[in-house]
């Protein structure tokens, strides 16, 4: 596949990017479910965070049959969701299809198959069965399901999905701007893992590319950087935002952190390095009335210690705790 990069922009704005391509057919009806439940948050004077999760995919052809992808799977995500909802935050969930979910991920991983844990109880005369739960696993099974079910009957919960990046972007838009009425209270928690790059519809292919074709040869375009106009437009520069970086040199966390507070005047860069993501990360902010000069804050959980210790606990905890100390600088607090 052949492109020819000289009819559009190589290097998106936001404002160039959302003029030119196309929002995904869910788009109003997941915006009017988004500001039902904040408006109920709002009116309940309860903290509301976005937590994206999940890679995002890279369309080859407007009739889908190839694509780009990546490797996350939303552990991350799905498991700092649990407990921003256990410190009392309302949480949209915004996750790529058929990724983890909070609470279902306890048992959607291969080495934790639910199935395992049932057992056919039969009774004497062999005429009809029960399902039970092993008893090794009715305990936390219970712990599950109470917070879940809590949960969803607070109406703490609201998910939304996505595929592809655009519908990525398309969204992240819609929903910090419904989030906007809420100034401070709203936290954002941008783990999702998305595509540097994607293909504009105008240079896609209609129909499946054909591999007797040859080689594939195809140009890609920067995805805008939305972190700009998410803090100082979508969210009017009120909302606590926090970001993250995955490298797998990690000499480059903490300067490209910084490049990045630098560049976009939020309040958190997350590092994570791609061997050690799972028991430590780093946080980066800027130090308070100092320019040009940062803090770093690591958070560690030692797994030889505690095999059911997830750092995404003690995560959640600070940025908690920052969230609350942002609240309150708020000259209408």
């Amino acid at each position: 596949m052949s492109t020819d990069a000289t009819t559009f922009e190589s290097n998106f704005s936001a404002e160039s990017y959302y003029a030119t391509q196309s929002p995904p057919p869910s788009l109003e009806h997941d915006v009017r479910n988004v500001r039902d439940f904040v408006r109920k948050h709002v009116n309940a004077g309860r903290n509301v965070v976005l937590v994206t999760s999940g890679g995002t995919t890279v369309p080859l052809e407007l009739n889908v049959v190839r694509f780009l992808d990546n490797f996350s799977a939303g552990t991350r995500g799905a498991t700092s969701a649990e407990y921003f909802l256990k410190a009392g935050y309302a949480v949209i969930f915004m996750h790529r299809q058929f990724s983890l979910q909070p609470f279902s991920r306890h048992y959607s991983h291969s080495t934790h198959p639910f199935l395992d844990f049932l057992e056919i109880e039969k009774d004497d005369n062999h005429s009809s069965a029960r399902i039970n739960v092993t008893e090794k696993e009715r305990a936390p099974l219970l712990e599950v399901l109470t917070a879940y079910k809590s949960a969803h009957t607070a109406g703490l919960l609201h998910t939304l999905n996505f595929v592809t990046v655009n519908d990525y972007l398309w969204l992240l838009r819609a929903v910090s701007q419904e989030l906007a009425v809420l100034g401070r209270r709203a936290l954002y928690y941008l783990a999702a893992a998305v595509s540097d790059f994607f293909l504009p519809r105008q240079k896609m292919s209609e129909h499946k590319i054909q591999s007797g074709k040859g080689s594939l040869h195809i140009e890609m375009d920067q995805v805008p950087k939305i972190l700009k106009p998410l803090v100082s437009e979508w969210t009017q520069g009120q909302a606590f935002i926090v970001s993250f970086k995955l490298e797998t040199d990690p000499s480059l966390l903490v300067p490209k952190a910084r490049q990045a507070l630098a560049r976009y005047g939020h309040q958190v860069v997350i590092g994570n390095d791609l061997h050690t993501r799972k028991h430590q990360v780093i946080f980066v902010s800027p130090s308070p009335g100092l320019d040009n000069e940062y803090v770093e804050t690591w958070v560690r959980i030692d797994p030889s210690q505690d095999l059911t210790k997830e750092v995404e606990e003690d995560i959640v905890a600070e940025l908690v705790h920052r969230h609350r100390a942002w609240i309150e600088t708020s000259p209408t607090s």
